[in-house]
């Protein structure tokens, strides 16, 4: 008698996984659909947002005052986006070379 019970229980279960696992692979597919349907919807607009306001009006008129201002508008933007990179390079430089100096020293016996 215990034995069905056990086969019963073990059903159940199995069924129970079964449907819990459904449900999350139908929030999986529902997640990445609407990933889909975002990363769409900005493709369709990137026309509409082609230049920041300063750099396309320096660029329509023609004028070479408004055009330098533009280019210098554009470079301090690089400028800033790279410094992140270059300060973690440093930072992360100076961390990996202290470790491995440190395990060097500490490698090497004593004369």
């Amino acid at each position: 008698m215990c034995l069905q019970t056990a086969e019963r229980v073990d059903a159940v279960t199995e069924k129970q996984y079964h449907v819990k696992r459904q449900v999350r692979l139908k929030d999986w597919l529902l997640t990445i659909g609407i990933l889909c349907l975002a990363i769409g919807a900005l493709a369709l607009l990137a026309n509409v947002a082609s230049a920041c306001p300063t750099c396309k009006a320096g660029l329509e008129h023609g004028d070479l005052a408004q055009q330098k201002y533009a280019s210098g508008f554009y470079y301090s933007i690089l400028f800033m986006m790279s410094m992140p990179f270059v300060i973690l390079g440093t930072f992360g430089s100076f961390a990996y070379y202290s470790l491995r100096k440190a395990q060097t020293s500490d490698s090497q016996p004593d004369a």
